[in-house]
């Protein structure tokens, strides 16, 4: 089996880290990108055997783009490095794309406990899920967790260096006739030590909100 790279954009995830990478699945390959930790997570990542590149403009979207660009493998996948999701579902995730099934597998998450996912953080997805049906893509969760082709992915032309890449590219992908898949995945608590850049308050989640919407206004 070819290997697959998956990009982990990480700020200050050095505790969550090395449990993470010491469940990655045989022929995955951990590309980790650093957006201006300051909690020694790039020697982390190294440690267990990790490829880390440096992205100093902050955002997801910057440090996603930068490790798709990094990347090499003809499929890559995206996820958290937070502990709150699984490495060991990224085969599942693959398998629509090698038999010809799907364009694009997203991680469809359901909580495995009410903590998992506050409850502001799950009416921000809802909502922006709700939108991107409007635009005709049958789809319930934003997918932090995904897998597609690099190069087509790439060609997608994705702007967005913030919170709104998420939502950008399934807009994009909707308008280019991908078929979107999504799969359910177990969403856990994130590891103690780490915090949620996103949905781990209120003000976290309308930033996101904020962000996703204005990608929506772009595309």
């Amino acid at each position: 089996m070819d290997e697959i790279d998956v990009v982990l954009p990480c700020l200050d995830e050095a505790a969550a880290l090395p449990g993470v990478l010491s469940t990655f699945p045989a022929h995955y390959r951990a590309i980790v990108v650093d957006n201006g930790s300051t909690d020694g997570s790039p020697e982390i990542a190294r440690r267990h055997g990790a490829v880390v590149v440096t992205e100093p403009r902050r955002g997801y979207g910057a440090a996603v783009h930068t490790g798709m660009l990094a990347s090499r493998s003809a499929i890559v996948c995206v996820l958290d490095a937070d502990g709150s999701l699984d490495p060991v579902e990224l085969p599942r995730l693959v398998d629509p794309l090698t038999s010809g099934a799907a364009d694009l597998v997203l991680g469809r998450r359901v909580a495995s406990t009410p903590k998992a996912w506050p409850w502001h953080a799950r009416w921000g997805n809802a909502v922006l899920a709700g939108l991107v049906r409007r635009r005709g893509l049958n789809v319930h969760d934003i997918g932090p967790m995904r897998a597609g082709y690099r190069t087509r992915l790439l060609d997608l032309g994705m702007t967005d260096r913030a919170f709104g890449y998420p939502l950008e590219l399934l807009l994009r992908a909707a308008r280019a006739g991908w078929r979107v898949h999504e799969l359910d995945v177990a969403y856990r608590p994130r590891t103690a030590g780490t915090r949620s850049k996103v949905s781990g308050s209120l003000r976290g989640t309308l930033r996101a909100v904020r962000d996703m919407t204005t990608a929506m206004r772009r595309v």
